[in-house]
């Protein structure tokens, strides 16, 4: 009874070496060969020309810039996830959904409409732009109005790692510390964290190259000024409408390179946390 159960579960040779192939072909075509020729355009006029398009102020300006908006998104919205976590899992309360469902709204919206909203509050027939003018305060096409575009695009990806990986751990092991006298900081640093370390390295990474690559809002609010809010990517479709394409391939070249270690990154750590869930004691 029992190989029959799995006999008819089993689907024949032919269908899964099809579908084997059909997921090899489409990720050839819309991964790999782009991937590839992103690299080859890059270097195809030699190391000379590429490291020139690199090293050009403009593209160290952006390079700057974008590590700068990384380095001050990233820590945020990793606060911001870990204490949402934390919230939606340990705690019932009214509103909850209404907070899941404020987390997934950037996945929902459109990053251009989301740089439209900062422009709406922040501009200068805003509703904040009279005030902001009135007391010389730049958000809009300067760094600031950069870094909320990318912290609002971004903010779901430390919080929505983490969520579930809570509530399938549950809140016996932190009840257990408070009873044992721990306090809440205590209990957090020693029993929460070591259990969500890896989900939230995975949550900062994802969240780190969606800073990183992100277009659509940032180009909204930044105004294009070169060599001041131009980031990565801006100054990628800069250089390739100058037709430029040497130098735009160069530069994009770099997005690649932080997808490819992000991608590595992504399964260490999808591996780290297998492995600590095939250990973990049974009951746990």
């Amino acid at each position: 009874m029992a190989a029959t159960r799995i006999s008819s579960t089993v689907e024949p040779a032919w269908i899964r070496w099809t579908l084997i192939g059909i997921a090899l072909t489409f990720l050839t075509l819309f991964l790999f060969v782009p991937l590839v020729a992103v690299f080859v355009e890059a270097f195809k006029k030699g190391w000379e020309t590429y490291l020139a398009a690199v090293i050009e102020p403009d593209a160290l300006s952006a390079i700057r810039l974008t590590l700068l908006i990384a380095a001050i998104a990233v820590p945020l919205n990793l606060v911001f996830g870990v204490a949402a976590a934390w919230t939606i899992a340990k705690f019932e309360f009214r509103g909850k959904n209404i907070l899941l469902t404020l987390i997934d709204l950037p996945f929902s919206v459109s990053p251009v409409i989301s740089g439209l909203i900062y422009v709406l509050l922040f501009g200068a027939q805003g509703w904040f732009g009279p005030w902001l003018q009135a007391h010389d305060i730049k958000i809009l096409f300067a760094v600031p109005g950069m870094v909320l575009a990318t912290i609002f695009v971004t903010f779901p990806f430390v919080a929505r790692e983490l969520i579930p990986l809570m509530q399938a751990q549950g809140s016996e092991e932190e009840e257990a510390a408070l009873v044992l006298g721990a306090s809440g900081w205590k209990t957090f640093w020693h029993v929460t964290l070591p259990n969500i370390k890896w989900g939230l390295l995975y949550g900062v990474i994802l969240c780190n190259a969606r800073a990183m690559g992100e277009f659509g809002a940032v180009s909204v609010v930044s105004g294009h000024i070169r060599g001041e809010t131009n980031t990565i990517p801006l100054q990628v479709e800069i250089l390739y409408n100058e037709y430029n394409f040497a130098a735009a391939f160069a530069v994009a070249s770099l997005l690649a390179l932080l997808a490819l270690v992000t991608l590595a990154l992504k399964s260490f750590i999808e591996w780290r946390l297998q492995e600590s869930g095939a250990h973990q004691p049974e009951g746990h």
